[in-house]
C-alpha cells in the first residue's frame, strides 16, 4: 500500500529550494516511511538529517536551535515537538510557515509566523489557529502564492524606485526655485533711495 505524493509537489519543493525556502517534513509516520517520501520529493538531500520525536527529546534545546538547519525530516512527533521545531527555526531568525490539518497541529500553527491550514480536510481547530486556509489542500498552491507574492513585492519596489527617482528631480527644482525666490524677494524689498 502506498499513498503517493500529489502531482507537482516535487517540482514545488524544488521551486521553493531555488527561492531560498527550506522545506521540512514533520510527520507522525515511521521514520523509514518519512525518509523514503522525503527523498522522493527532494526534501531530504545530501547531509540533511532525519530525526524522530524520541531522539528530539534527548537533544538539548539550545543545541537543537543551533543545529536546526541540518534537519529536514521529523518523524513520530508530538504537538510539543512541532512547537519546539517552530521555535528553533524562529530562534535562528527564520520566518516560519507551518502547514497542518489536525487538532494536534493547532499549537504549532498558532506559534508559526504564518499558520496554513487545509480547507478541505482540515479540522475547525486547525483552521481557527491558522492565518491562512488553503482551499485545495495542495502544497503547490503555497509555492505559487510565494512566487506571486514575491513578484508583487518586486513590482512595488520598482514603483517606489521610479517615484523616488522622478520626484527627487521635482523636489530639487522646487527647492532651487524657493531658494532663488527668497533671494529675489529679499533683494527687491530693500528700498532704493534717490
Amino acid at each position: 500500500m502506498i499513498d503517493p505524493p500529489r502531482e507537482g509537489v516535487k517540482e514545488a519543493v524544488e521551486t521553493c529550494r531555488r527561492a531560498g525556502i527550506k522545506t521540512v517534513m514533520i510527520t507522525g509516520d515511521h521514520i523509514a516511511t518519512a525518509k523514503a517520501i522525503a527523498k522522493e520529493l527532494g526534501i531530504l538531500k545530501g547531509t540533511d538529517i532525519a530525526i524522530t520525536g524520541e531522539q528530539l527529546d534527548r537533544i538539548d534545546e539550545e543545541k537543537f536551535s543551533k543545529e536546526i538547519m541540518n534537519y529536514s525530516v521529523f518523524a513520530r512527533v508530538s504537538p510539543e515537538h512541532k512547537v519546539k521545531i517552530v521555535k528553533a527555526f524562529q530562534a535562528n531568525g527564520k520566518i516560519v510557515a507551518m502547514t497542518g490539518d489536525g487538532v494536534n497541529d493547532a499549537p504549532a500553527l498558532k506559534m508559526a509566523d504564518i499558520g496554513v491550514s487545509m480547507g478541505k480536510g482540515g479540522t475547525d481547530v486547525a483552521k481557527s489557529a491558522s492565518d491562512m486556509i488553503l482551499s485545495d489542500d495542495n502544497f503547490v498552491t503555497i509555492a505559487e502564492a510565494v512566487k506571486t507574492g514575491r513578484h508583487i513585492l518586486d513590482n512595488i519596489k520598482k514603483a517606489i524606485h521610479f517615484l523616488l527617482a522622478t520626484n527627487i528631480g521635482e523636489i530639487v527644482v522646487i527647492f532651487v526655485r524657493v531658494i532663488t525666490r527668497i533671494r529675489i524677494t529679499t533683494t527687491c524689498t530693500t528700498p532704493i533711495m534717490d
